[in-house]
């Protein structure tokens, strides 16, 4: 032992190391004493090749030796575990049953040793026994229990009772992650199923004895939950969990006991016992006792227990019991009690943790009542509506925040799981609504209205709050259009005396909840909107007054002209005063070009002048200054500003999804569109910022961002700016070439390149962005993936939408061409994703463009090389249906010359990968070529062939692809 602690000398490469048990310590050693992170890593990695090796059968066994130490120890019996699961295969079938012996002579010897070694080697034999049953160990289990129970003078009997009980729990836990092939694994479930008549006679036995100690009843538990998970017939567990029910009473054993009864009741296969769930409802029941002393003292562990294992019986199995007509009784008595954990006494997260476990039941139950034919769903709603309006006092309830003064105690992470459980309640109370209907939102209105006009009672701010919460929650999501509650909420809105954040959020949130109705009964806007202007000046309202505007802006914009200079002149003033946070102004600006599309021309003009103008002077004056951080980061901001302005600024209603006759409200306009002039009259400035600028990526995406979201909402109207931005963005790229120039030149010919009038500056864009791009990657395009992305998607486009751009004389297609191929072999999945793009719409095109055609011709063969070279294990798995498509286009559009290639690319030795077989090779080949018209099963071919060539095929690792 000595000797062994001594640091080892630096280890010689790990190629150079034989495998043996000395090297493997002085390894270890390194591993875990050595403060070198590198030869920490050195270690690691030669001992997982040791693990696997050849030799590992020779030194797990003597790592094992008792003197020693235990990590030592560890590392054979893992070493052993890993040989039996993975290399399973390569054990001769006379070697069976020795290493069987062994493997039980060492459980043995361990049973009083070291827990983790013990534990290893436990799974080793699972392992072993999962592998020979049944065929070459019929009754494995019985054999394990029938050892352990032979005496043994040399081992201590409670020594190897622990020991068999650790067997049988990884037992059980190694068979769910084991690899065997899906057919064996439905053979060794049904085996290990019925073996389970030798495992739960001595767990109720050990259970049942009076002096079995407290940590052998846990061991017990432990291993019942392991097997439940078997799918085993519950009536077969029912003793089992009897037994369970009563350790609930024992504090040490309670947590264990909670985990075998919510594991019982929650295996799927439970529902078809439904006589076995009738028996376990009122054991259920029978903890409400327990259940509420929890409550009274404080003990959040016995009560968020007793709920799990409540709700797992009702969540699980409701529809089962529903079906129990004669027992409708006990099924409610069970609802309640779940119903008393959803309204827990104490404020979640802080005071309990228990009532968020049991949201999802009332969802459940809900579908199961909603499900049944309509008779029967006539009794149970008779029943249950009761029950759920009583739940949405429950949970309004608890959706109430504290008192300002414990709330201020709350850590930030304890308001963030308060503001997440508000919102599942919010989602619930949502659902109930399909239960509940219109009557749910006149019973919120009348307790509202009763609370507000209520002179006597003043209610407290969160009882207020609670409420709007409730009403807001099913308004946001639910038409509420047709309620004839909705005009009285409105009216008394204004009449809620505001004197708290929170409560002013809500109130914000119900009137933007509101937006569509206010469209629909504008008579009502002025109700609310002074209301939403004045919490704009408020910072801590920021999130919810700026979303609430832009809400009833975009919902509401025909009928906004009368408040039109007022909302912008309070929008401007809280911009000026910088009161909330860049997304804020910028949604504030989004709610502003809502506003203004509805506007008059020289009215939008107007606005845009007086609301621009200082952000233009500003940005002249930042233009003028030598870059820094502080002016790069305004300049940012302020390009932000107009870009979301004129996101939404659209006076074409191109989005506009209202009624036609609510269109005809504006006359057709006349003249350039507004956006248009002002952006031919900042586009100077806009240079003039880009000159200083065209090294930060930033600003250049901010830039080409007015453009883009310009383009994308004005279309043909952004027409006249087409030649000057063409311009610019060229002498952008020449300078410096980056993505955001790419997308928007995309952005551009996607729209215009179809355009007569247009194509002649679209054309010389797109040649010079080409031509830029092409000496990138003569330099060496490794270190812009982003870029060749994005030029591989234009091009896609450009075949998309105007192909006749490939036919351009200083066009070199030949390169272009060459550039994907390249592109294909990138280690980025999003690169190669859009080079595919671009071959997928470029093959079909060999017919129609001829220099497309005598390009696939002469370099088509390169292609194909490179697609099966990632099929053949070069690229990311997830390519595949991507290379299937290139496969599939040259097929369909180069037979002949596909068939030569394929035939010669895969006669090359060891391609596309070493571990396919020419007869692969070859079938591969003919099923590719036979299909032309079935997309699909050329994937599937594909996805087949890379398994082959990666080793993968017939693997667990093929389960999910």
């Amino acid at each position: 032992m000595e000797r062994r602690a001594e640091a080892p000398p630096p280890p010689p490469p790990p190629q150079g190391l034989d495998f043996t048990v000395e090297n493997v310590e002085k390894a270890l050693h390194q591993l875990y004493y050595d403060p070198n992170i590198e030869n920490k890593n050195l270690a690691q990695k030669w001992l997982m090749q040791a693990q696997v090796s050849p030799q590992a059968w020779h030194f797990s066994w003597l790592l094992l030796h008792m003197d020693k130490v235990p990590e030592i120890q560890y590392f054979g019996a893992s070493a052993l575990h890993i040989k039996i699961s993975r290399y399973w295969n390569d054990i001769p079938a006379d070697q069976y049953e020795s290493l069987k012996s062994q493997l039980f002579t060492h459980i043995t010897r361990f049973a009083s040793g070291s827990k983790i070694v013990l534990t290893r080697l436990c799974v080793a034999l699972a392992s072993l026994a999962l592998s020979m049953m049944p065929e070459a160990w019929p009754c494995a289990v019985a054999d394990m229990v029938r050892v352990f129970q032979a005496e043994d003078s040399n081992v201590d009997g409670r020594a190897r009772c622990l020991a068999l009980l650790e067997l049988l729990t990884v037992l059980p836990e190694e068979f769910q992650t084991s690899r065997l092939p899906q057919y064996r694994k439905g053979q060794v479930r049904s085996v290990l199923a019925q073996e389970c008549g030798s495992v739960f006679p001595l767990l109720e036995q050990l259970l049942q004895q009076q002096d079995s100690p407290g940590f052998i009843k846990q061991k017990v538990l432990k291993c019942f939950s392991s097997w439940v998970q078997l799918e085993i017939p519950l009536m077969d567990c029912e003793n089992l969990i009897q037994a369970a029910f009563t350790s609930l009473q024992d504090p040490e054993l309670f947590d264990t006991a909670v985990e075998a009864v919510v594991n019982a009741i929650s295996q799927p296969d439970a529902q078809r016992y439904v006589n076995t769930l009738l028996k376990l409802i009122p054991p259920v029941l029978g903890l409400q006792e327990q259940l509420r002393q929890a409550v009274q003292s404080g003990d959040m562990e016995t009560s968020h227990g007793i709920c799990r294992i409540a709700v797992a019986l009702g969540e699980n199995h409701s529809r089962a019991l529903l079906d129990q007509v004669e027992h409708w009784q006990s099924f409610l008595a069970l609802v309640n009690m779940i119903m008393f954990c959803t309204g827990i006494p104490g404020h979640y997260p802080v005071n309990e943790t228990t009532s968020s476990l049991t949201l999802t039941f009332w969802y459940t139950l809900q579908d199961d009542i909603l499900s049944f034919e309509p008779d029967k769903q006539a009794v149970y709603q008779q029943v249950y509506r009761p029950v759920y309006f009583q739940l949405v006092d429950v949970l309004l309830h608890k959706a109430q925040f504290p008192s300002d003064e414990e709330y201020g105690f709350w850590s930030s992470d304890e308001k963030e799981q308060f503001r997440i459980y508000r919102v599942d309640i919010s989602d619930t109370l949502m659902y109930v609504y399909e239960m509940l209907g219109a009557e749910l939102l006149s019973s919120l209105y009348d307790k509202l209205g009763r609370l507000l006009t209520n002179t006597e009672q003043p209610s407290t701010w969160q009882h207020t709050e609670a409420l709007l919460y409730g009403f807001q929650s099913i308004a946001e999501t639910i038409d509420v259009n047709y309620s004839d509650v909705v005009p009285g909420l409105i009216g008394l809105i204004p009449r809620i005396s505001i004197s708290n954040v929170q409560l002013a959020d809500t109130v914000m949130f119900t009137i933007g909840s509101l937006s569509e109705w206010l469209a629909d009964h504008p008579v009502m806007i002025n109700n609310v909107l002074p209301l939403v202007l004045q919490a704009l000046g408020n910072p801590e309202l920021s999130i919810s007054s700026v979303s609430t505007l832009k809400k009833i802006c975009r919902e509401c914009k025909y009928d906004l002209p009368p408040y039109a200079a007022n909302i912008v002149a309070v929008s401007q003033e809280v911009l000026m005063k910088q009161i909330h946070k860049t997304s804020q102004c910028m949604w504030l600006m989004q709610a502003l070009g809502f506003l203004l599309s509805a506007l008059q021309v020289e009215e939008i003009l107007k606005n845009l002048h007086s609301l621009i103008t200082p952000y233009i002077q500003q940005l002249e004056k930042l233009a003028d200054e030598t870059p820094n951080p502080s002016n790069r980061l305004a300049i940012i901001h302020i390009l932000g500003l107009l870009s979301n302005l004129f996101t939404t600024l659209d006076i074409s209603h191109h989005d506009d999804d209202h009624e036609s006759t609510e269109v005809k409200k504006l006359p057709v306009q006349q003249g350039p569109n507004p956006v248009v002039v002002v952006l031919q009259q900042v586009f100077q400035l806009i240079q003039k910022v880009l000159s200083k600028w065209l090294n930060d990526a930033q600003v250049v995406e901010s830039v080409c961002a007015i453009f883009e979201k310009s383009v994308k909402t004005l279309l043909d109207d952004f027409a006249p700016m087409v030649p000057q931005l063409c311009e610019m963005l060229g002498q952008m790229y020449s300078t410096i070439p980056q993505v955001s120039a790419i997308e928007l030149t995309r952005q551009l010919v996607h729209i215009f390149a179809h355009e007569p009038a247009h194509f002649p500056p679209i054309k010389a864009l797109f040649l010079l962005v080409t031509s830029v791009t092409l000496t990138l990657f003569q330099q060496g395009p490794r270190d812009h993936p982003d870029i060749v992305d994005s030029f591989m998607q234009l091009l896609a486009q450009a075949l998309k939408r105007k192909p006749d751009l490939f036919l351009c004389s200083n066009l070199d297609v030949k390169a272009v061409f060459q550039c994907g191929v390249l592109s294909l072999k990138f280690p980025e999945a999003p690169t190669v994703k859009a080079s595919c793009g671009f071959f997928t719409e470029l093959l079909p095109r060999c017919g129609e463009i001829a220099p497309v055609g005598q390009v696939v011709h002469e370099n088509g063969k390169a292609l194909l090389q490179a697609v099966l070279e990632g099929i053949g294990g070069q690229a990311s798995r997830s390519l595949m249906d991507h290379f299937a498509e290139i496969l599939f286009a040259l097929n369909k559009h180069c037979f002949s010359l596909l068939s030569v290639w394929i035939k010669e690319a895969m006669q090359q030795d060891g391609f596309p990968s070493a571990r396919v077989t020419p007869e692969q090779k070859e079938n591969f080949s003919q099923q590719i070529l036979r299909e032309r018209v079935n997309k699909r099963r050329v994937k599937e071919m594909v996805k087949e062939f890379t398994l082959l060539c990666r080793g993968l095929h017939g693997t667990e690792y093929t389960a999910d692809y």
